[in-house]
């Protein structure tokens, strides 16, 4: 049976502050039985977030756990990805309670010798989806020679919905017949698809060769890869990351993501140095650092509009859509068929590409 989980998000649920909270409860809204945050208790996730339902808001574990939760996920991942000081007795009391443990931290749950004694005593598991597979390879280009037509999510920021932008898409390209299977690369994609390799929490020297591992794997009866994309290539912090992901996965297309509203890199450090370039200047960044392995084009631009209202979200995707001469749009907020297309016809022009 699919685990119902309880998220644990205390102190940071938000549309912008619990991203893997979020994620999951739009992906997989039928397993969530509630919400821990202290300071939204009481009221529901479709008030906080927007979308999400009747699901509700509890503000302490006990509540949480009389409503059967049989996992207890942790919605929040902190920079630095440490477990909050506090929130360990919580998690003694659900293990207690006979729940899993489901945690994408840096922090790794099953290293506590408490809660790994506990759970081995109540037979319940501990998944730290952040520990990566222990023999992974040096990436050798090995992703070039796959037969499906792949697709990276790049972004000009982190946290602008690369993830969600390609789980948007999964269902419209089935729909034209297209054997479609999304890569998680992070610990939230991870959570909704099964499987995947969280490659910020990777040794430097191998983050590429998890990005070829993944593509390898689910190259099998597919049409087209998405790879789940992360960081952005100009980020002083996660750059690595994302041209880890670049050269390892060696993308045919590419998917330009970003948050309509944003003017800064992470939207904090607001000196001209961490001003967001223009869309025009990421094309050419990530064509051109792709191609230094594999040669790639960014086919379409996946805009975030969640801060806006509809015309300004509108006014957003066709001034990016301008500039690029790409096709663009929200693909939660409106329909993601642009999106889809441009992924179907990039995949036919490398097929054409392949035969000649």
């Amino acid at each position: 049976m699919p685990p119902r989980y309880l998220i644990l998000a205390d102190g940071d649920f938000g549309p912008m502050t619990s991203k893997t909270a979020n994620s999951v409860i739009r992906f997989l809204p039928d397993q969530i039985v509630a919400v821990l945050d202290r300071q939204q208790a009481g009221r529901s996730v479709a008030d906080v977030l927007g979308f999400g339902g009747a699901i509700p808001v509890v503000g302490s574990m006990t509540e949480g756990l009389a409503l059967g939760p049989t996992a207890v996920l942790v919605g929040i991942a902190p920079q630095g990805g440490r477990l909050p000081a506090e929130w360990r007795t919580w998690l003694l009391e659900a293990v207690d309670a006979g729940c899993e443990l489901w945690s994408g931290l840096h922090t790794f749950l099953a290293d506590d010798a408490e809660l790994a004694d506990r759970a081995r005593v109540r037979g319940v598991r501990i998944l730290d989806l952040r520990r990566p597979p222990p023999d992974l390879p040096i990436a050798s280009g090995l992703a070039r020679t796959v037969e499906p037509y792949v697709v990276l999510t790049v972004g000009t920021d982190c946290n602008v919905g690369k993830m969600t932008a390609q789980l948007r898409l999964v269902q419209g390209l089935r729909a034209q017949g297209l054997r479609t299977r999304f890569v998680a690369t992070g610990q939230t994609g991870i959570m909704i698809e099964g499987w995947g390799i969280a490659v910020d929490a990777v040794v430097a020297d191998f983050i590429a060769g998890a990005a070829e591992r993944l593509v390898l794997e689910g190259a099998p009866d597919a049409d087209v890869l998405l790879v789940e994309g992360q960081g952005s290539i100009n980020h002083p912090g996660y750059s690595g990351v994302t041209l880890g992901l670049l050269h390892g996965s060696c993308p045919d297309g590419l998917i330009l993501c970003h948050q309509a509203s944003r003017e800064y890199l992470g939207d904090y450090r607001r000196t001209s140095e961490f001003r967001i370039p223009p869309l025009p200047q990421y094309v050419r960044w990530y064509e051109d650092l792709a191609g230094a392995v594999h040669p790639t084009r960014v086919v379409g631009i996946s805009m975030n509009t969640y801060d806006l209202d509809e015309a300004a979200a509108r006014t957003a995707c066709a001034r990016a859509a301008d500039s690029t001469g790409l096709p663009c749009t929200d693909p939660v907020r409106f329909d993601p068929a642009p999106l889809v297309d441009a992924v179907a016809a990039g995949r036919a022009a490398y097929l054409r590409a392949r035969a000649g």
